[in-house]
């Protein structure tokens, strides 16, 4: 459970994968917590033998090592991400702020063409017109052989809505903005990572 959400702790996409990650994306105002979303990382558990140089290391210290989470981001395996939505937005909020995030990081990294612009565009008139109710789930699947993405909105009443990205770039961002340790966008997401990646390495 990510606070009342329920998570499954496998899902299977091509193959079974593992919930090794979970948390929320919130905000403190005058001392009041607003949750957004709750977020679920599922990962390939062939994972961990692409992290080896990491073994014997605590959560602490893999949670403080972006090192190691640029080493997850790259590895050739599947990964899958399940966001439910706490608090109502627009979808347009969503899109808008997830462009900006994954934009900034591409110009800070000399990678923002007119490519990225344009698959960047593709996203925000994804969500634009989608409604973002409590317990709206957005997914975004890595396949593991190649740069791309699929995000899938799924909401009660409505047929399931999907879009495929094919901008590596902008899919590698994607996936920095989410489990981009230090820099991810969820610091409980990425401590819970650190957590259960540092307990199946030391298996």
């Amino acid at each position: 459970m990510v606070d009342e959400f329920p998570f499954p702790t496998q899902i299977t996409t091509v193959k079974p994968l593992s919930l090794l990650g979970h948390g929320m994306t919130d905000i403190e105002i005058h001392f009041l917590q607003i949750k957004f979303t709750a977020i679920g990382v599922y990962l390939d558990p062939e994972i961990v033998g692409h992290l080896h140089k990491w073994k014997g290391k605590s959560g602490k210290e893999l949670g403080e090592d972006d090192d190691f989470f640029d080493a997850l981001i790259s590895a050739p395996v599947e990964k899958f991400l399940r966001i439910v939505v706490i608090k109502e937005i627009k979808g347009s909020q969503y899109g808008v702020q997830l462009e900006s995030a994954v934009r900034d990081r591409l110009a800070a990294d000399d990678k923002y063409e007119e490519e990225e612009e344009l698959a960047l565009e593709k996203i925000v008139e994804f969500f634009q017109s989608k409604y973002f109710k409590k317990g709206s789930v957005i997914t975004f699947h890595f396949p593991a052989a190649t740069n791309t993405a699929e995000i899938v909105f799924s909401t009660e009443g409505k047929d399931d809505s999907k879009i495929k990205l094919e901008n590596g770039n902008v899919v590698e961002m994607l996936k920095k903005w989410y489990l981009g340790g230090s820099r991810g966008v969820s610091p409980t997401t990425i401590t819970s990572l650190a957590e259960n990646l540092s307990a199946e390495l030391s298996k």
